[in-house]
């Protein structure tokens, strides 16, 4: 840690484990599983990347069961298991966990947005010492970080997820609760074939 992080700031990583048939499954439509467990696979170690120097607590929380030995055994992760019966609950419930703990500043991310940058996370959470909430758009209508400074259960609810309005519908949450909130710069992620000419991904 330096002295422009705090201790009570942590990273939530969603993951799924690299298994064959078992992730993007939109995408393996397309290209088949083979290759789309190869591009998970790049994109897990492009989080990996990102986040190894983040000065920050970070958690790894994997969809099934823990994994317990894989590219995440490395000094500065704890690994945990996602619980709830939607994508939003989960989130939800990692959230809570952490405050729970005495976390002050905490931010989402998931394995899939290859445009994600080790600085777009830093800014991120420096955004939190001056608005309640932070949030990084994808292309697809979703968003591929969220953070806030104190939980904020309703950005969870009444949200039919892995669609085009989540970003619109958390957006009109957070203007109707009167919270403050900045955004982040647009990227895209990766579902679609599309999107791995978008990201300069070769299969």
């Amino acid at each position: 840690m330096d002295a422009t992080t705090p201790l009570n700031t942590a990273l939530i990583i969603f993951v799924r484990h690299p298994k064959l048939g078992k992730v993007k499954t939109r995408l393996a439509s397309a290209i088949g599983d083979e290759k789309v467990l190869k591009v998970y696979r790049l994109l897990l170690d492009h989080t990996k990347n990102i986040t190894a120097e983040l000065n920050c607590r970070k958690f790894v929380y994997y969809s099934d069961q823990v994994e317990e030995y894989d590219l995440w055994n490395a000094p500065g992760y704890t690994k945990r298991q996602q619980t709830g019966n939607d994508l939003g609950e989960r989130m939800l419930n990692a959230f809570k966990e952490l405050f729970e703990q005495g976390f002050k500043n905490i931010i989402i991310i998931g394995s899939d947005c290859y445009q994600l940058k080790n600085i777009v996370v830093k800014e991120a959470f420096e955004w939190l010492d001056s608005c309640e909430v932070v949030i990084g758009p994808t292309f697809d209508g979703g968003y591929y970080l969220l953070g806030m400074n104190h939980l904020v259960p309703e950005l969870f609810y009444n949200k039919v997820w892995s669609t085009a309005q989540v970003f619109k519908k958390t957006i009109q949450d957070l203007e109707l609760l009167k919270l403050s909130f900045t955004t982040l710069a647009q990227l895209h992620d990766v579902d679609v074939v599309a999107d791995l000419e978008l990201n300069g991904i070769e299969i």
